[in-house]
């Protein structure tokens, strides 16, 4: 128990902390809606590309277990399609918001959460299936997601149209670029990534900020639709993945910190195309606000 909340106090909460004090700072009317709009814009459109570059750019993939991602990943395909149904089906949702109440399941708050509270608690070497998860997310599931709902949301734009937004959205040109440049073995020159790591060491703080801004101005109380699909977050994905890497043998540290990585709160980025594509947001606030809370004692245990 002590252990627990060592781990908690010192690594956990100051983390959340920003997204807290953007909530109350909200609540209290000291930042607007708007001021955090501009912050969020500001912060995905500079900060997070100067962010995932380095990332992409510097990956070892000879060093990453890729029976664990793919277990990971198959884990993910399962509760997105479980949710999917329930919230279209059963709690009759619209589809766009189905979809990405489902993406909130499995989408996991990792590039900007899990990864720095993990870095704080294991270090840089011990933190490498976070950084897996992380590229896996950054470059597959976050592209699929950005892709995939603005052809929903535009289905009389055309597939050009769309293909022409996506080729300018900063943050899928750093995913590409620095897969490419990866790839090609193509080292990004030092001066260049001290600017981009001076920058991108502002993106987690500064999203979770305006995050917790943003999501003050939305009710907390908790109905049938953000109960289920924060169940399914909190407790069926990382339940799940716990089984599915069962199968297979890889070093233990891989699995301990996958399931860490899968019990993370939901992922903010569903929130951020919610609000980009004009989608009801009155149930995926709460989701990201209730597994953001809940989530605390379940990393400290699993830490």
């Amino acid at each position: 128990m002590l252990a627990m909340l060592h781990v908690l106090t010192r690594d956990i909460l100051p983390v959340f902390a920003m997204m807290a004090l953007g909530f109350l700072l909200g609540r209290a009317k000291v930042i607007s809606g708007a001021d955090a709009s501009v912050l969020n814009r500001v912060a995905f459109l500079t900060l997070q590309p100067a962010l995932l570059f380095p990332l992409i750019n510097k990956l070892d993939w000879h060093a990453f277990q890729f029976d664990a991602i793919g277990l990971y990943a198959a884990c993910q395909v399962i509760v997105f399609s479980l949710t999917y149904v329930v919230c279209r089906y059963a709690l009759r949702r619209e589809r766009l918001e189905a979809w990405l109440l489902a993406m909130a399941t499995i989408f996991v708050n990792t590039l900007l959460y899990i990864w720095p509270i993990s870095y704080l608690i294991y270090g840089e070497v011990a933190a490498l299936p976070i950084t897996a998860i992380v590229a896996w997310d950054a470059t597959v599931t976050f592209a699929f997601f950005i892709i995939t709902t603005d052809l929903m949301a535009n289905p009389d734009a055309g597939i050009r149209q769309s293909l022409r937004r996506m080729t300018r959205n900063p943050v899928l040109i750093a995913i590409a670029f620095g897969v490419v440049t990866n790839l090609a073995g193509l080292a990004a020159p030092a001066p260049i990534l001290t600017g981009l790591d001076f920058a991108g060491a502002a993106a987690a703080p500064l999203t979770l900020f305006a995050l917790g801004v943003i999501l003050s101005g939305h009710p907390l109380t908790p109905n049938a639709t953000v109960m289920a699909v924060s169940g399914l977050k909190l407790l069926a994905f990382p339940a799940l993945v716990y089984a599915a890497l069962h199968l297979g043998d890889r070093p233990m540290q891989w699995n301990t910190l996958i399931v860490l990585c899968a019990a993370g709160p939901a992922g903010a980025m569903s929130f951020a195309l919610a609000m980009l594509h004009g989608v009801r947001t009155d149930v995926i606030a709460p989701v990201i606000i209730w597994t953001s809370t809940l989530s605390l004692i379940s990393l400290a245990w699993l830490a």
